[in-house]
Parts: structure tokens; C-alpha cells; sequence
């Protein structure tokens, strides 16, 4: 490694020892200033426009007033682009300053792509990659970028599983690959592959934290996600659930320093709350319960009053007209304040660029007391040192607070556990007036008070590289990267709550993950003639990830003052350390004729030091043609199509994730003394033959634009199919092993994706777009010998012949009017109702998703109004099935008031049973009644826009100034009976789609400002 570190600095200290002339040397005096005004088509002058001259990078900007100035000699080509306008190229005057005006395009086909170790013009592209604004997102009052990206991308399915910012989201591109493996994408930050696995070991209820909400979405200049093989295989192992490229901000040669500021604040709260049973309907139904259950017992059956009796009150004797209403979600839920403010500079001499930005976010959750803030810095640097070489860095520097809640699982300090399934006619104290815990969760109040689980997030993502023109089309580059995050844990529970009974406990956690990134590429471009033109890359990554953690608990404090663990009079810790290392070598190929014909081919080698000895190597081919039929002699008349393009592709991609650094290796563990002498024993069983998981990928696409770009629309149909799934084989107890890592699982998807964008109106300073997206994707387990179950009595069952994460329930198939008990398909027809009858109902796959994106502006007005939504998935109601005991649990559970429908005389129909504590199956765990239909429409997002005119703001000395309202979740359209179809208790990805204890996305105002300098 010292070796690898020595030939780095030496080809950084390269460019210092050169001769090539500096662009700033004599030979450049005879340079001119031009100077020009750049305008819209439609007048409008244009800020941010691209002006270089013709085969050199170094040029500069328009500023806010659409002018710019550049060194030039008479005659020489001018190069202007634009983001949404066509590239054109003007010739130089003498004195006069050019006039020049850009035409809207609208296809942006020669828009710049972000693809592996490269960009590409959108006309060329053969993959399937999606490049995202993030200035249409960034708006979005939630804690990680990734979730600010639902319905923009089409076959990209995200689903915010909570309303808690900074929590962990999930997002699959073009579906799932693997059981045990990681289905998550790979994210690229300015070249570095950063972790996106939560760091958390505090046990949140199933919840986990996002890394990638270490990132500041203010700083990102464009994001692409790459979907098929073509597009990631270059990426090998990593490249198996797609690829996120994030681009983050930079400055440009030549431009004049400029300063952004932006600031916004507003608030949020939920939509609605569940609706419960009042005490005195609480106490009703478990008096009916109380009665029905006496049918066979007489002696149950007791009157007050000739009415029926139950000893529901804490009191011990009374009637359900003396019970009182208790509200608790009334104290948890409240209006959540939202804060963010960002600032940078951006700018560039002849030979330097620079971008500087600085932001804070902070957001409460809707759920007191969690709350998340997030403070960031940001240092991009470029330096040309002469004609031939660049250096460069990228800094990012980010600090993430969350006071963080456990809205999962689980009574033991459950905030939406202690307020929602504690019954509402229990009163918070008991007759002596102090506040205790009920129905076995936490005083809400005490909880509330003394709630103490923190966490701060220190992170870097850095990256230095050196560019190097070695000769004519041929470029060398270098990069170091680092991904450094300490994640620090701490919580203190106090003798008042249940966790910390009866003296205190408090836990502390400390983790260190730092993945280290060398890359070396070299790529040539070459152009024969008019019509061929070709190129070549050829690369290697060395790559190291490690992770330290130091792990420390106590119980018993003196008193509830104390809370660090150096005070608790008995103590436990623990040391861990990991490792793992990648070693891989890419070459790609591309040739183009005549822009009508282009075919690319690649591969990748992947060695990891997780996989078995002889088995640590994985090769990665892809390859990819595209046909520009409209370049094309017979289609050069169809005035009416713009463009039109068939693409293919075929490739292989890996994945190492989500299992250990050593999960091949047979592993021994210390701290098995036996009578005070120390000993080891066997901690995992090895499996040499442990090897990548691998997805194979087939894409065949359309892209078209009609009517002068004014309509355009891209279609991908795809067949994924991964084979050699990592899997963890359960193993007989009599191993002295519990289970062990296998290549056991082969897992389908396929799918197609449609996204349509249309120019309505464009005309009078008016401009109306429309954007459409719509995906599906069928998941289906091709192969897996046994069963595996998961989630929250087992309600997800993996099996093959059946989507992944589908439901396993008794099917209810209606009550009987005249009884009013449950019937359940009786699968065996052995006229029991047993776990044989349990039956794979559904799953949280959709048919279909998307989003819909309106666009207005006119004059200095503009309107976005976005639509997310997805059709067909499944999700089960756990807190309906809790809170539809019909009594049954009396003081130990709420009742929804959708118990009060229940079935009380023969002749009733609903699907609610009665309340009988004889029929055990009328509420049995696990049945249909609970499993809804998860389909939503949702107003994701409304923002209005207005930027006062340049002519007003010019007097002032301001580039420019907008103010604006965001509105985010404004209104929901599904059937779910829950607060939110999105919601999950658990971030673990074989437990999706259940619904418990977890709070909803909150429907959020704010108002800001941009201002620029």
C-alpha cells in the first residue's frame, strides 16, 4: 500500500515538472476581450450559459444579465450550451460585442450525461440512465436525498417507510435481487462509493438511520441513476441493483464570483390520526366480549342494574358510562417546525474554479421529542496548471444530529406504542395522582420527559484527482477518495421507564467506517473521417473498507442524575473490528458511425477478500448497440420526428453486499473463559465455495421525440435474472452452528418502463410541461429449497414459485350473518383451521408506479405541481389487527373504533366479527381481514414560484431574487385504513410492508427565499 501511495504522489508532482506553456504565457497576447449578451428564444436573457472557445474546457458563464466576457481572437469558434437549449457555435468579432440567442430544446440531445468513468451525450447513450434535477427536489422537507426522488424516475420504486426524518428509505431499481443480500443501489459521490448501510446498533424498534442523509441536496448539481447492465456493469460487483451518481456543484473557468443564498422555514403535521374508541365504547365492547365469552359459562354472566357488568374500570367496579377518555396521541403528535439555510460562492479565474457552500437543515418529527439537524460544508477546487493537466478536489464535511425515536416494534420505550395501544379510558396516574405505565407500555408523559437516545453522525467524503492530456485524444487520470464516518450512540434510560427498571440503564456505542478508494483510468478518443469515431477506457479500483466498533453498557445508577456508564454498578462492553478489500480491472470499447450506428462492450474483474479462496474472483461482461433511425436516408423527410433511436443491451453485474467482510471463513471467538481461564470456541462455519451473487440483464429500449421535441417519450422493457443468490442456510442445532452463507437462491424480474414529456404550450411567455412515468416490475423466487419466514408473526414468507416479500395469511372469506364468526378458507379441507391453512395472499410489489410532473411559468411566475402513485400492492394493517381485539384484551390493548362495526345479531352484515373470547379465530394473528390494499395517489409536492424582474433587482445590485411556497403530501387518495400506505415498521427489507407503530408522512408547509449576488 505505501508503494501504491508513493506512485500517486509522484503522478501528482508530475504536473509541476512540465514544460507545456501556460495558457496565461505571451504566446496568448494577442487575445481580445469579446464581450456579448446571450437571450432565450423567447427574449429573455440567460444567466449560466457555457462559453468556451471551440476544443478547449476553459471559457466562463453569462451572469445574471445574460453577458459575458471572454478572451478571443477574431475568427475563432465560439461554443455556447446550455442545459434545456440547443449547443451552438458562433464566430468571433473585432470590437463588435456578439448578439447571440438560444433556441429552447427541449430533448436536450446533446445534454451531458454522467455514465461510468465518463460522460456521454444523451444521443449517444445506449443504456438505460435517468439524470435528475435536483432542483426540483430539493425542496422536499425530508431528511435524505434519496427519498426526494419517488415517482422521478420511472422503474425506480422508493417507498418512505416513516415520517421521521433522516430515517432509512427504500429504494429498488428495476426490482429485487437477493433474499440476504443488499438490494440497495450503489451511490457514487463525486467518484467515491460511499457506504450507504446504516451504522446504527441502538435498537430502534426495527428502524435504521440513512447514510445518505449525510448528503446536502443543495450541493448536488445533477444526479443519474443507471438502470440496465450496459450502464453498470462497468461497476461489476457493485452494479447488480443499479447505480446513483451523485454530481455535486463546481464552479466554471472565467466566471465572476458569485454568491446563492437560500432560506426556508415552515412547519408539518399529520394528515390524520387513528380513530380509537372513546372510554365509554372501549368499556361496551369488552362488557359484549365479557357476556358473549359466558355463552358456555354462566356463572361469567353478571348484571348490575339488569345491565351487564365488567370490572373494567381501574377502580375495579364499574359501568362503561363512568369510564372517561384518556387523549395520548393528542400529547405525542404535534407541529413539527421546519428550518434550512444554505449559502455558497462560486467562481473562476482563467485558471481556477472554485465552489463553497455551507447549509444547515433542521426538521422536527411529528412525534415528540424527535427532532434531526444536519450542518454541512462543502470545498470544490480545480486547478489548471498548464494546457495538459488539472488537479482538483472535492470536500464534503457533514455533522448529523438526530434525537432518535423508537417508533417500531416493541413496548419498552415505544413512543407511538405507549399512545396508541394504551387503552383511552386508562388514566395517565393512578389514585394517588402520580404517573405510571399502563397496559405493560411507558407513561406517554414520562416517556416523553425523559426520553434520552441521541446520535451524531461525523462524516467526510473527500476526493483528489489529477487529469493528464498525455497526447492528442489521449487522457490519463488518477483519484484518491475517502468515505470517513464516526457514528456515535448514547442513551440513557431512567428508573421511571421500563427499560431503565428499576435503577437505570444507559448504553454507549461508537463506530468508525472508512472506505478508502484508489482509481487509475486511461481513455482514448479517436475520430477517423466523417463518419467513424471510436474510444477506449482501461482502469483499476483498489478499494478498502473498515469498520471499528466499541460497544458499552451499565445498569444500576445511584440515581437518575447519573447517566453516564462509569457510574452503573455493573458494566459489560465489547470490541469489534472488520475488513474487506476489492481489487478490480475495467476496460470498455465504443465505436460510432456516422451517428446512426454505435455499439459499446465492456468488462470488469472483480476481486474480494469475502468470497472462498478459489473463489474471490467475478468477471463482468456487457455489451450494448443503439440504431439512430432517424439518421437514416428514408426517415431524413419525416420533418415531424426529431429523433428516433432503438437500443439493446445484454450484460452481467455482481453483488458482495449485505453479508459479512468474513462470510466465507470459518471463524473462531475469545471471551469463553471457563473458571477464570480464558478459552475461544467456534463462531461461524466457512464455506470455501461462497462466490458472487450474480444478475444477469437484458434491455431493449425506444427513445423518440416528435413535433420539434416537442413531444418525446423513452420505453425500456427488461428480463433480470440472478443466480447464485446469497443465502444463509439454517443449519440443525446439533452442528453447534445456527446457519451458514450459501450460493442458494435464484431470483426474477422483469418488467418494461414508460416516461413520456410533452412541451403543451409554449408561446406569450407562457410555458406548460408535462412529464409521465409508469413502471412494473414482477419479482418472482426462481429458486429456493425452503421456505423462509419474516416479519412480525412470520406475515412475509419467501417461497418459491412467488414474489418476494409476500404475505402469509389465513384467508378470510367472510363472517357469518348468523353466528358472526370468521369463516377462513379451510386449505386441507380438514374442517380445522390450523398454520396449514395459512396461504401466500399478495405482496408488496405494485402492478404499477410512478409519477406525473406539471410544470407552468409565465413571466416571472412559476407553478410545479408533482404526483406520486402506485396501484396493486399489499400492505398489513398490525395496528388494526392490535386494536381490533373486540375486547378481548380489555385493559391491555386500544380498540379502533372500527370494532364498533362488529357483527351483534344474526342477520348482521360486515366483516367484523363479534367479540367471543370461545371463538379464537374471529381474531386469529395472521388473518386476511388486516391485509389492504396499499394503492395511493398522492400530491407529493405544490410549488409556487415568482423572481422579481432583472430590471428591478439590477438597481439593487442583485443578480437575482425569487421567493416561493412548497407544500409536500397535500392530499392522499387510496383505500388503506391506516394513515399511510407507505408506512413499514421495519427498515430490514424481507419485513416491508407492515404497518406498526409508525408515523406517517406529514403534510408540511414552507415558505423561502433565493437570492443571488
Amino acid at each position: 500500500m505505501q508503494k501504491l501511495y508513493a506512485v500517486w504522489v509522484i503522478l501528482l508532482l508530475i504536473p509541476f515538472g512540465l514544460s507545456a506553456q501556460s495558457p496565461d504565457s505571451p504566446s496568448n497576447t494577442t487575445n481580445a476581450s469579446l464581450t456579448g449578451t446571450v437571450r432565450a428564444d423567447n427574449g429573455e436573457l440567460l444567466p449560466g450559459v457555457n462559453i468556451v472557445l471551440k476544443g478547449q474546457t476553459k471559457g466562463t458563464v453569462t451572469d445574471a444579465n445574460g453577458q459575458f466576457s471572454l478572451s478571443a481572437k477574431p475568427g475563432d469558434l465560439v461554443v455556447l450550451s446550455a442545459i434545456g437549449y440547443k449547443t451552438i457555435e458562433v464566430r468571433a468579432t473585432g470590437s463588435t460585442p456578439l448578439r447571440v440567442q438560444l433556441e429552447a430544446d427541449l430533448r436536450q440531445l446533446n445534454e451531458v450525461i454522467v455514465v461510468g468513468y465518463g460522460t456521454a451525450e444523451r444521443k449517444n447513450l445506449i443504456g438505460s440512465i435517468a439524470k435528475i434535477d435536483p432542483s426540483d427536489t430539493k425542496v422536499i422537507p425530508v431528511g435524505s436525498v434519496d427519498a426526494q426522488l419517488q415517482g422521478k424516475v420511472p422503474g425506480v420504486q422508493i417507498s418512505s417507510a416513516t415520517g421521521v426524518p433522516g430515517e432509512r428509505v427504500n429504494i429498488r431499481v428495476r426490482g429485487a435481487t437477493s433474499i440476504n443480500g443488499s438490494n440497495d443501489p450503489l451511490y457514487v459521490v463525486d467518484g467515491v462509493f460511499i457506504n450507504n448501510n446504516s451504522l446504527q446498533s441502538i435498537s430502534t424498534g426495527g428502524k435504521a438511520t440513512s447514510p445518505i442523509a449525510d448528503i446536502n441536496p443543495s450541493d448536488i448539481e445533477s444526479m443519474e441513476i443507471l438502470k440496465d447492465a450496459e450502464a453498470t456493469a462497468l461497476y461489476g460487483s457493485r452494479g447488480a441493483n443499479g447505480v446513483v451518481i451523485i454530481t455535486t456543484k463546481r464552479g466554471a473557468f472565467g466566471q465572476r464570483p458569485t454568491i446563492k443564498i437560500d432560506a426556508s422555514a415552515g412547519a408539518a403535521k399529520a394528515a390524520k390520526l387513528w380513530d380509537l374508541t372513546t372510554g365509554p365504547e372501549h368499556a361496551t365492547l369488552v362488557n359484549e366480549w365479557w357476556v358473549n365469552t359466558g355463552k358456555d359459562d354462566p356463572t361469567l354472566n353478571r348484571t348490575v342494574a339488569n345491565r351487564p357488568f365488567r370490572p373494567v374500570s381501574e377502580g375495579g367496579r364499574g359501568l362503561p358510562e363512568e369510564q372517561k377518555t384518556y387523549d395520548r396521541l393528542g400529547e405525542l403528535f404535534r407541529t413539527a417546525q421546519l428550518r434550512n439555510y444554505d449559502i455558497s460562492l462560486t467562481g473562476g479565474t482563467q485558471t481556477t474554479k472554485y465552489y463553497i457552500g455551507g447549509g444547515y437543515n433542521t426538521q422536527e418529527a411529528i412525534i415528540r421529542p424527535i427532532d434531526f439537524s444536519r450542518a454541512s460544508f462543502k470545498v470544490n477546487l480545480d486547478q489548471q496548471v498548464n494546457d495538459k493537466i488539472q488537479v482538483g478536489v472535492s470536500n464534503t464535511f457533514t455533522r448529523t444530529y438526530r434525537n432518535q425515536g423508537r417508533a417500531g416494534d416493541g413496548p419498552a420505550g415505544g413512543l407511538l406504542q405507549a399512545a396508541l395501544h394504551t387503552p383511552t379510558y386508562l388514566s395517565p396516574t393512578n389514585d394517588q395522582g402520580v404517573l405510571v405505565g399502563r397496559a405493560g407500555f411507558d407513561n406517554l408523559t414520562l416517556l416523553i420527559n425523559n426520553y434520552n437516545v441521541h446520535t451524531t453522525s461525523l462524516r467526510y467524503i473527500g476526493n483528489l484527482y489529477a487529469d493528464a492530456q498525455l497526447l492528442p485524444g489521449l487522457k490519463f487520470r488518477t483519484s484518491f477518495g475517502i468515505d470517513y464516518n464516526n457514528y456515535n450512540e448514547s442513551e440513557y434510560w431512567n428508573s421511571l421507564l421500563i427499560s431503565g427498571s428499576p435503577n437505570g440503564y444507559a448504553t454507549s456505542s461508537v463506530s468508525q467506517y472508512t472506505t478508502w478508494l484508489n482509481e487509475q483510468t486511461l481513455t482514448y478518443r479517436k475520430k477517423l473521417g466523417a463518419n467513424h469515431s471510436f474510444g477506449l477506457l482501461v482502469g483499476n479500483t483498489l478499494q478498502s473498507d473498515n469498520l471499528t466498533r466499541t460497544y458499552a453498557e451499565g445498569r444500576g445508577f445511584p440515581n437518575d442524575n447519573f447517566t453516564q456508564i462509569s457510574s452503573a454498578a455493573t458494566t459489560a462492553s465489547s470490541q469489534n473490528w472488520s475488513k474487506s478489500t476489492l481489487a478490480s480491472f475495467f476496460a470498455k470499447a465504443d465505436y460510432n458511425f456516422a451517428g446512426k450506428y454505435l455499439i459499446d462492450a465492456s468488462v470488469r474483474a472483480d476481486g474480494s477478500s469475502r468470497f472462498g479462496s478459489s473463489r474471490k474472483w467475478g468477471y463482468f461482461p456487457s455489451v450494448g448497440v443503439a440504431w439512430r433511425i432517424k439518421q437514416e436516408e428514408f426517415l431524413r423527410d419525416a420533418t415531424f420526428i426529431s429523433d428516433l433511436k432503438f437500443r439493446a443491451s445484454w450484460g452481467v453485474t455482481g453483488n458482495q453486499n449485505g453479508i459479512g467482510n468474513f462470510a466465507a471463513q470459518g471463524l473462531w471467538t475469545g471471551g469463553t473463559g471457563y473458571q477464570g481461564s480464558p478459552g475461544i470456541s467456534p463462531q461461524q462455519l466457512g464455506n470455501p465455495d461462497l462466490q458472487w451473487e450474480r444478475t444477469r440483464q437484458i434491455n431493449a429500449g425506444l427513445d423518440v421525440s416528435l413535433f420539434n421535441d416537442r413531444v418525446g417519450f423513452e420505453f425500456n422493457v427488461y428480463d433480470k435474472y440472478t443466480s447464485n443468490g446469497l443465502l444463509q442456510i439454517a443449519l440443525p442445532g446439533a452442528t453447534g452452528f445456527s446457519n451458514y452463507w450459501s450460493n442458494a437462491a435464484e431470483i426474477s424480474n422483469k418488467g418494461f418502463e414508460f416516461g413520456i414529456n410533452t412541451v403543451n404550450i409554449r408561446r406569450g411567455g407562457l410555458t406548460w410541461t408535462t412529464s409521465f412515468n409508469v413502471a412494473q416490475n414482477v419479482n418472482r423466487i426462481e429458486k429456493l429449497a425452503t421456505p423462509l419466514r419474516y416479519g412480525s408473526r412470520d406475515l412475509i414468507l419467501q417461497q418459491q414459485g412467488f414474489p418476494l416479500y409476500s404475505f402469509w395469511v389465513y384467508k378470510q372469506l367472510y363472517v357469518d350473518p348468523q353466528t358472526g364468526n370468521v369463516v377462513y378458507d379451510d386449505v386441507n379441507k380438514d374442517g380445522k383451521i390450523t398454520v396449514d391453512d395459512r396461504q401466500l395472499v399478495g405482496s408488496i410489489w405494485p402492478k404499477f408506479f410512478g409519477g406525473l410532473t406539471n410544470s407552468l411559468t409565465f413571466k416571472g411566475f412559476d407553478i410545479n405541481l408533482f404526483f406520486s402513485y402506485q396501484y396493486g400492492n399489499k400492505i398489513y394493517n398490525h395496528n388494526k389487527f392490535f386494536g381490533e381485539g373486540g375486547g378481548a384484551r380489555d385493559a391491555a390493548r386500544i380498540i379502533f373504533a372500527s370494532n364498533l362495526a362488529r357483527w351483534q345479531k344474526p342477520g348482521d352484515i360486515t366483516d367484523v366479527p363479534c367479540p367471543d373470547g370461545i371463538n379464537v379465530n374471529n381474531y386469529r394473528d395472521g388473518g386476511s381481514r388486516w391485509l389492504e390494499d396499499g394503492s395511493f395517489l398522492r400530491l407529493k409536492s405544490l410549488a409556487i414560484g415568482y423572481t422579481l424582474p432583472k430590471e428591478l433587482t439590477r438597481r439593487v445590485g442583485i443578480q437575482g431574487l425569487r421567493v416561493y411556497a412548497v407544500g409536500t403530501n397535500l392530499w392522499l387518495l387510496t383505500k388503506y385504513t391506516g394513515l399511510d400506505p407507505e408506512s413499514s415498521a421495519s427498515s430490514d427489507p424481507n419485513s416491508q410492508g407492515i404497518d406498526l407503530g409508525t408515523p406517517p408522512q406529514p403534510v408540511g408547509i414552507q415558505g423561502g427565499i433565493s437570492l443571488t449576488l
